[in-house]
């Protein structure tokens, strides 16, 4: 076979150091995103979240990691933010979810919408959701 087909897609779900509000001017912390992952030659599908948390829709490289691609966006941006005089820092942890191609479009929705899911559950209870709905195995005393 002369050719390797791929398709690598990951809902990725990391929020800011103890889910303070540190995210002040989404749209300019997002395109920075972007840019890093463009960089990395990931793309990014999607981009949302809150004043505490972000998801990213990303194809991923089949040669890339998803812990590498996690551990420079998080790490470039951190260092942005602090140059630009936020103090910022992200959490330690992340949830990195496979998704199905045919799930792109409702995952893409789901990210858009998230300043409406979060007018009736918090960052903390959508990440338990997702992460049981995912079937991810936690430990509750381990996850924030």
């Amino acid at each position: 076979m002369p050719h390797t087909y791929t398709i690598q897609l990951v809902h990725c779900v990391f929020s800011t150091k103890q889910r303070s509000a540190l995210i002040t001017d989404p749209s300019r912390l997002w395109t920075y995103m972007r840019a890093i992952a463009r960089n990395c030659d990931v793309n990014v599908i999607a981009i949302g979240g809150t004043a505490n948390h972000v998801h990213l829709l990303l194809k991923i490289p089949p040669t890339a990691r998803t812990a590498d691609i996690v551990r420079t966006l998080k790490a470039n941006t951190s260092r942005w933010m602090n140059e630009i005089g936020h103090g910022f820092a992200w959490q330690d942890g992340y949830a990195a979810i496979s998704v199905s191609p045919s799930q792109i479009s409702a995952v893409v929705r789901y990210i858009e919408n998230q300043a409406e899911h979060h007018r009736s559950r918090s960052f903390e209870q959508e990440y338990i959701a997702l992460l049981e709905k995912s079937g991810v195995p936690f430990n509750l005393d381990q996850v924030f």
